[in-house]
């Protein structure tokens, strides 16, 4: 009562004065205080971050009151670096710093979600049925009943079910699939498993118990550049970001740094103050090109234009006219330039660049009598032909000499790199050139398709009694780009601004750039990496990867830093940063993700070929190999569709195949007991007679889709998802927008090794599963959604390229509502599958197809010619002509007790990665007392996996990154290999052993370890290559080397055995469309690019209350003022875009720092959020992909060759799709489809 009455006494003097009465002493109620005490309260604080594949892995401090998390704020504790580079901290962005919206948000999936009209099916049939298997049997086996609800996908429908009751659906749904059609018809899509990695691997461990099929993702995403694994033979390794600091020159090409890698651009920022200079390469006048001392704006699409001209300048000054020491001796001793290449004879007399000389080619082999046909030869600076030490033959069979010593056959020896000198002719090699290769949108130069050049030639004489001439892959490179050698070679550019092949003056014409600035910057570019030693990088980004041919544009930035000796030097180097694909503990967590301490091996499929074929996208190409094959290719060899080549693969044992046979995989083993053979056996004869077809083969025969498809950590069909409208129509048999006509009602190309039907099968997903803690638009198209736990509610892990340290996921708080983590949701669907299954499926012998694979013996599968045993041109050879054949044994009822216990393989077999293996017995003890141990069942004496803090100690356990014991056995298997001792780069840190309870406490950084190219040291950033650089291991490629002569078949055929400027493909999304009806507004075609957002990661936040409020609120197109002023088009007005794909709506953000022709949709920006009807389609206005569909690159399907051999997300076909154009328009009818009369009429602008 005092209290109220002080309020009423308000205008009573208080207290005492001060200062003359100007100021008083005051006894005022301050309770109001308390509401911001209250507010800024908390319990307790826990450690977390985001598993949103952003790169970031920021560590934040999530604050809980009252069981609820309140806020975040970022953790500033990071471990120090040394003195002389900045810290790590602040780490963190406002989208990072929204998050905790999400968990009590409207969009917080709270309960199991199923489609109602699937659930009175499910319920109608276990009321008739008393076993599951055999009700879900009775809904599959009704056609009606399927269609009923597949057809109904994306129109809402969910009602809330319990776990019981759709656990129960998904496990009969799995084993009626599994027992019916096999297990590699269910197959599971999630990416980047380093976000959550136990999330991850939660899925994937249930899916490779069963047999199912994982999907790749880095591939996918289109984040994977092939010219990694061809230069390197490595997916992908890069620098830390905090080795920008030592770097002394700068390029962000096509990296929208400050944006997309908003935690680490200080160390950009702060690299500017020690004088280095940063140069910006983008179309745009992006965030990235105000941090910058230069912009650049080359034309979309001709980057790789851009840097050949660099090139150009680079080899030509400091090479041949200045040589730099530094240069010459880098690229003799770290590259392939020294060795030889043979030449294969033209009809008119003049040479095409054959494939690399190998020992076997010569009369005494080299004395080299282990895989001499995969040691490559160079002439030594005597005039010796020497197989230096390091080529891909000495890493398979023998011992001590896969390394890049200065030796062969024992001797020291220095490589030549160049003939001129040493030749005993000169004559004419032919090159492609495809810079005259017309287009529309873009500018071309026209010359000669084939360009003849003068080389310096040696005669040899070879084993089979022939004689032929050799080059050097160094000639070969300076004849590429055009340089003049004094060798009266017409062809060749003598100055800088003669318009020929790759000039200053020619990239200019292609891409824009005053040649004056190309030339310039090329110069400083090489003159600091040559007093620097290397420390000139470039930073790459997705912008430059997501084109067709980005292979052309990665492979000639990588020429570049090649030549001025800048890999594996800190500071320097190659820097691609897409998405957040370093998994640092990756061999802890293969075991557990893969299941392979149970079974081995597991199936795994890239995602590219898998949707392009079963989403019948290939029902729609017009593209032919015939236009992307060199003019010195004969094209009688190269017939068919793309997708024929995708086949030809497969069976060669260069690509996975999912589903892999036209039977169930189950089944051979009966049949084959029939025969009297073994399974493996069987199945060769079978294959071979055609009693047996591979799936890809037959994809519309009804047998040889996939039926269950499990999507979480995931928005597969609101971000990822190339060829969206494909994906409705053909795998959930819904509603589409394709406005373009099947092969079958055209003259196109239809295929030679696929039988072909005219009525293609639409809705082959029987079941969707979608695990996810919002509403996305996967969820909306799904058939089963199940709430999972925030980033805040789990225990899991996190890891990033961008800096060296280990983070946890923490459960702050329990999972709110229903919600359960991704471990809890597998292995309760693991439990019912386990007791669903008995009397289906017991202990069954699987047959699995295990492709070619990169790091194993199978990369020397294939030396020489391509030949294919469908043809009749060899035999059929699992493991060497085609894929290994293996049987696994399965259990099935003990699925469960497999999932939450480590198997006996790693104590029997050990553990590995990248080629390297060491025993596991120590660590998998253990783990047995940490976690104790089964008592009884199936898995009796086994460690448990109950919980995802165990999987996480599993990982922590196991990998050489975080238990220094296992780094140090991990470097000794490496050092058997080299002949060389490694082991001083991990010794110090064997004692070190990391917990889950450590990194809560503190981010932990990693132990070196040998499965990655850099070193985690107190004296050195992590940089990529730097081992191959210091510690002289080789490269995992043909040469061991860098590899920048691609030798195989495909690749020359292709023209593409060296980098090469290809424009744009033309995919005819827009020429070749139905009618659209005019609405009275002018449209035009523009290219179509999809950069990521500055308002979201992904699709994440792109519906989140606050991001939606600092952007304009929905999904937006940006559009260049020329475009707009042609097009009627105003500021936010609202605007169509469409082609055959599909269509979109969206608002128009007209700008100025767009050029003419292209137009921008920031990437992943949700259709569930602020979206009308579109005029074309009729339907609600579809997402970015709705424009897109995937078109693969054969030579990204070479297998079993060196380093072109596939490996899960290392190499494979890519998801590119910034080729595409798209008719743009202002639109008249604004449509909103919800009869709540907000229609409208956008008018004409005035």
């Amino acid at each position: 009562m005092s209290k109220l009455l002080d309020r009423f006494r308000y205008f009573k003097q208080k207290g005492d004065t001060f200062a003359d009465g100007h100021g008083q002493v005051m006894h005022t109620n301050r309770d109001w205080e308390d509401s911001y005490r209250q507010r800024w309260q908390f319990d307790k604080i826990v450690r977390s971050t985001h598993g949103v594949n952003c790169t970031g892995s920021c560590s934040w401090k999530i604050y809980v009151k009252n069981g609820l998390v309140t806020w975040e704020t970022q953790q500033t504790d990071y471990p120090r670096t040394r003195p002389d580079l900045p810290n790590h901290e602040p780490r963190g962005c406002p989208r990072g710093a929204s998050y905790s919206w999400y968990l009590y948000s409207a969009n917080r999936l709270k309960y199991p979600l199923v489609r109602k009209r699937l659930i009175a099916l499910w319920r109608e049939a276990l009321s008739r049925h008393s076993d599951p298997v055999l009700a879900w049997e009775s809904i599959m086996n009704d056609p009606q009943k399927c269609q009923s609800y597949k057809q109904v996908r994306g129109h809402g429908g969910f009602i809330r079910s319990n776990w019981k009751e759709l656990n129960q659906l998904i496990a009969a749904a799995n084993v009626w699939t599994i027992k019916t059609y096999g297990p590699d018809r269910v197959a599971g899509f999630s990416p980047i498993p380093a976000m959550s990695m136990v999330s991850y691997a939660a899925g994937t461990r249930y899916l490779s118990l069963l047999g199912g099929t994982c999907l790749s993702f880095y591939d996918w995403y289109c984040d994977l550049p092939p010219a990694s694994p061809m230069t390197w033979g490595e997916q992908t390794d890069v620098p830390e970001s905090a080795d920008w600091y030592n770097s002394a020159y700068i390029i962000a090409w096509g990296s929208n740094v400050p944006q997309t890698r908003t935690p680490d651009a200080h160390f950009f920022t702060e690299v500017r103050y020690k004088g280095t200079k940063t140069i910006a390469i983008t179309p745009d006048y992006s965030e990235v090109a105000k941090l910058c001392d230069q912009w650049l704006a080359p034309k979309q699409g001709t980057d790789s234009a851009l840097a050949m001209a660099m090139g150009h300048v680079i080899l030509k000054e400091f090479h041949l006219d200045n040589p730099s020491d530094y240069f010459l001796n880098y690229c003799r001793r770290y590259t392939d330039m020294p060795m030889l290449v043979l030449l294969d004879e033209r009809a008119d007399g003049s040479y095409v660049p054959g494939r690399m000389m190998r020992a076997s080619d010569l009369v005494d082999g080299l004395g080299e009598a282990n895989n001499p046909e995969w040691k490559t030869v160079a002439l030594n600076s005597t005039g010796e032909l020497v197989a230096p030490n390091g080529s891909i033959g000495f890493r398979w069979g023998e011992k001590g000499k896969w390394n890049l010593e200065p030796l062969a056959a024992g001797v020291e020896t220095e490589l030549s790199l160049s003939l001129l000198g040493q030749h005993d002719d000169v004559a004419g090699v032919a090159f492609p050139y495809f810079g005259g290769n017309e287009n529309p949108h873009f500018r071309s130069v026209r010359q000669e398709p084939v360009l003849v050049r003068q080389l310096p030639m040696k005669r040899l004489a070879l084993a089979d009694g022939s004689e032929r001439m050799v080059v050097s892959v160094y000639d070969l490179v300076l004849a590429n780009y055009g340089l003049d050698r004094g060798l009266d070679d017409s062809l060749s550019a003598s100055d800088y601004n003669e318009v020929k092949a790759y000039t200053p003056a020619w990239g200019e014409q292609i891409t824009g750039v005053p040649r004056r600035h190309i030339e310039t910057i090329a110069r400083e570019f090489a003159e600091t990496a040559h007093k620097t030693h290397g420390r000139s990088m470039i930073i790459l980004g997705a912008g430059v990867n997501h084109w067709y041919h980005m292979d052309m544009n990665y492979r000639g930035m990588i020429n570049m830093l090649v030549f001025c000796g800048c890999v594996g030097q800190t500071g320097g180097g190659w820097a691609h940063y897409v998405g957040q694909e370093k998994l640092r503990p990756q061999t802890g967590w293969l075991p557990l993700a893969f299941a392979l301490d149970w079974n081995r091996p597991p199936r795994q499929m890239n995602s590219t070929s898998f949707f392009y074929n079963h989403a019948s996208q290939w029902r729609y190409e017009k593209l032919t190999a015939q236009e992307l094959l060199s003019p010195l290719a004969d094209p009688a060899k190269f017939t068919g569709h793309l997708i024929d080549f995708n086949v030809r693969a497969e069976r060669m044992g260069w690509l996975p195949s999912a589903p892999q046979l036209n039977l169930n995989p189950l089944s051979v083993k009966a049949s084959a007991d029939k025969a009297g053979l073994s399974a493996a056996d069987y199945t060769v004869q079978a294959l071979k007679s055609g009693a047996i077809r591979f799936a890809c083969e037959q994809p519309d025969s009804g047998h040889n889709h996939p039926r269950n498809l499990f999507v979480w950590r995931s928005n597969l069909l609101g971000s990822s998802g190339k060829g969206h409208e494909y994906m409705l129509k053909y795998l959930l048999g819904t509603d589409s927008g394709i406005q373009g006509e099947a092969l079958g009602s055209s003259e196109g190309i239809k295929p030679e090794e696929v039988e072909w039907q005219s009525a293609a099968i639409e809705g082959k997903l029987d079941l969707l599963v979608t695990l996810d803690f919002r509403m996305s638009s996967t969820c909306l198209f799904s058939d089963i959604v199940l709430p999972t736990a925030t980033w805040y509610e789990k225990d899991d892990m996190n890891t990033s390229d961008m800096h060296p340290f280990i983070h946890p996921l923490s459960a702050a708080v329990d999972p709110a509502w229903e919600s359960k983590s991704d471990w809890e949701i597998y292995k309760g669907i693991a439990s019912v599958f386990s007791e669903v299954c008995v009397g289906h499926l017991g202990q069954e012998t699987d047959v699995v197809l295990h492709p070619l694979q990169h790091d194993s013996p199978a990369e020397l599968a294939q030396p020489f010619d391509i030949l294919d045993w469908r043809k009749g041109e060899c035999e059929l050879t699992p493991g060497k002509t085609a894929p290994n054949i293996v049987v696994v044994e399965r259990d099935y009822p003990a699925t469960y007790e497999r999932f939450t216990s480590l198997g006996p393989l790693l104590d029997k077999l050990g553990n590995g990665g990248k080629g390297i293996a060491w025993n596991t017995q120590d660590e998998v003890d253990f783990l047995g007392k940490l976690n104790y141990t089964k008592h009884d069942g199936p898995a009796k004496g086994c460690p448990r996996i109950d919980t995802a803090l165990d999987a996480s100690e599993v990982i922590l356990a196991l990998a050489p990154e975080t238990n220094g014991q296992v780094a140090v056995k991990a470097w000794q298997a490496l050092g058997e290999m080299t002949g060389r001792e490694h082991t001083h780069l991990a010794i110090n840190k064997e004692d070190e052993k990391i917990r889950f309870r450590d990194i809560q406490a503190q981010p932990r950084k990693i132990i070196s370890s040998p499965t990655w190219s850099g070193l985690e040291s107190e004296h050195v950033s992590y940089n990529a290559g730097y081992t191959n650089v210091h510690e002289l291991i080789p490269w995992r490629t043909l040469s061991g080397r860098q590899q920048l002569y691609q030798d195989h078949a495909w690749m020359r055929a292709f023209g593409e055995s060296l980098v090469a400027y290809r424009p744009p493909i033309d995919t005819r999304s827009v020429s070749e469309m139905r009618e659209i009806p005019p609405n009275g507004f002018p449209e035009k075609a523009l290219n179509f690019l999809t950069p990521h957002q500055k308002w979201g990661i992904h699709s994440t936040y792109s519906e989140n209350l606050l991001m939606l409020t600092l952007s304009r609120g929905g999904p937006i197109v940006w559009i260049s003022e020329t475009d707009a002023r042609e097009l009627g088009i105003e500021d936010n007005d609202w605007i169509e875009a469409f082609n055959a794909n599909g269509a979109l709506t969206a608002r128009a953000v007209v700008s100025q720092r767009v050029p003419p022709g292209m137009t921008m949709m920031y990437h992943a920006q949700e259709r569930i959020m602020n979206i009308p009807g579109s005029e074309v389609t009729g339907m609600r206005g579809g997402i970015h992909n709705s424009v897109t569909r995937v078109c693969p690159k054969p030579t990204h399907m070479i297998g079993g060759y060196a380093q072109l051999a596939y490996g899960f997300n290392y190499y494979g076909t890519v998801g590119s799709n910034r080729d595409e154009f798209i008719m743009i328009r202002k639109m008249k009818n604004i449509h909103w489809l919800d009869d709540e009369g907000r229609d409208q009429v956008q008018e004409a602008k005035k």
